[in-house]
């Protein structure tokens, strides 16, 4: 199931994001993984849930980042959570790339019954229709 975070800089999403993921890990009886670009959610995200540094690992966009996620999904099967955080900034602002990166996200994480969060820093509703479609 895909869910959006979506606002402009200064809206909460990161706060929002925060919670969500730490309220995952009070009810899954699985892993929680959160990927962000940056270290800015260190000290906010409980120790519990793998959080990962996009910029670490060289992710630099949506096709690493899908590459990425894959990997994840395909070497750990009790992942029942999946945060991204700034995935519009991964995909260096490029709306058509986040915009496959939705699709085939939603697709890969849908197939392994995957709870994905994405959040997108850019107006509500300049959101794809097609990405749109996938909620």
């Amino acid at each position: 199931m895909l869910k959006l975070i979506v606002g402009v800089k200064g809206t909460g999403k990161t706060k929002t994001l925060i919670n969500l993921v730490n309220g995952a890990l009070e009810v899954t009886k699985g892993d929680v993984v959160c990927i962000e670009k940056g270290t800015k959610l260190r000290y906010d995200i409980k120790p519990s849930a793998r959080l990962v540094d996009a910029d670490e690992y060289m992710i630099t966009d949506g096709q690493s980042l899908f590459g990425f996620v894959a990997g994840i999904i395909a070497s750990n099967h009790d992942v029942t959570d999946l945060f991204i955080d700034g995935t519009l900034k991964i995909c260096n602002g490029d709306i058509s790339v986040f915009e496959k990166l939705a699709q085939e996200l939603a697709t890969l994480t849908n197939k392994a019954g995957i709870n994905l969060t994405l959040s997108v820093s850019m107006p509500e509703e300049e959101i794809p229709a097609s990405v749109r479609a996938l909620l």
